[in-house]
């Protein structure tokens, strides 16, 4: 197997918790496809460029395999920071919302949203999912909201909508940024360690687990992790504090940011390697 083949293998089985968790919170894969054409091109023009210089179209396109317009497209995307526009690409659920609220087809005249019949053609449930949900079983959809307490059946079969936007989960934002930091950071010291084209001393990145454990010593092990990883944390916190520089005295020093993460490991599933 040549090492291409091991690359695709393994990003394959990383990429498995972080669909997991994209999916949970209502991101399609085409929404997740852009995510990576903005990441191809931005690493692209970034590591590949000559003299500091950012990669032209042509040779970003040879890289990632994109067309030239399409990374125009991107970068220009980048370069204004805009995010990827909720088109066809957008999550249906959260399209068909927004239509039964602004489209004059599903609005009374005081622009809220009407109360739909289960059958008929326009101003009805079958016209607002035809319109808004695309592709997509509209026996499914129905069981999706009703579920997820979007919309409700009144006596006579109709449906009224509940909520104006889709949201899956309550989480703090804060901790869903965090989460893409932390993967960032771990996948950036593989990386690192992984590059043979730089000569950069190996960063510290080592693992303890062992796949013959008892389910039962679960509880046991993350004691001793919180425990033992807080402390660790805390002394490395100290450290970095003893030696962080003062930046109002000295504003044009360059700075970097230094730190290390500990997290616990736990698989149940009869696959716990990528090998």
């Amino acid at each position: 197997m040549g090492i291409k083949k091991h690359v695709i293998k393994s990003c394959r089985y990383l990429l498995m918790p972080v669909v997991r968790f994209v999916m949970r919170h209502g991101v399609t894969i085409a929404e997740f496809g852009e995510l990576t054409k903005d990441a191809f091109v931005q690493v692209a023009r970034q590591d590949y460029g000559i003299d500091g210089r950012p990669t032209n179209n042509a040779r970003v396109a040879m890289l990632t395999g994109l067309s030239r317009r399409e990374v125009a497209k991107v970068r220009d995307r980048l370069l204004e920071g805009d995010l990827p526009a909720e088109d066809s690409r957008g999550n249906r659920i959260s399209r068909i919302l927004t239509g039964w609220h602004i489209d004059t087809e599903f609005t009374d005249k005081d622009g809220q949203p009407k109360v739909l019949p289960a059958t008929g053609s326009k101003g009805s449930w079958p016209s607002l999912l035809k319109r808004y949900a695309g592709d997509l079983p509209h026996g499914a959809i129905r069981k999706e909201m009703q579920q997820r307490a979007l919309i409700e059946e009144q006596g006579d079969g109709s449906l009224r909508v509940l909520k104006r936007d889709y949201v899956f989960s309550g989480l703090d934002p804060e901790s869903v940024n965090q989460l893409g930091i932390a993967l960032h950071d771990h996948a950036a010291t593989l990386e690192h360690n992984l590059n043979e084209n730089h000569q950069a001393t190996p960063r510290f990145e080592r693992m303890a687990d062992n796949a013959s454990i008892k389910p039962s010593a679960y509880k046991a092990f993350q004691k001793l992790v919180e425990q033992r990883g807080l402390s660790f944390l805390e002394e490395m916190d100290g450290w970095l504090s003893e030696h962080e520089h003062d930046t109002k005295t000295d504003s044009a020093a360059r700075t970097v940011r230094l730190g290390v993460g500990v997290y616990l490991i736990y698989d149940d599933s009869e696959q716990g390697s990528a090998s």
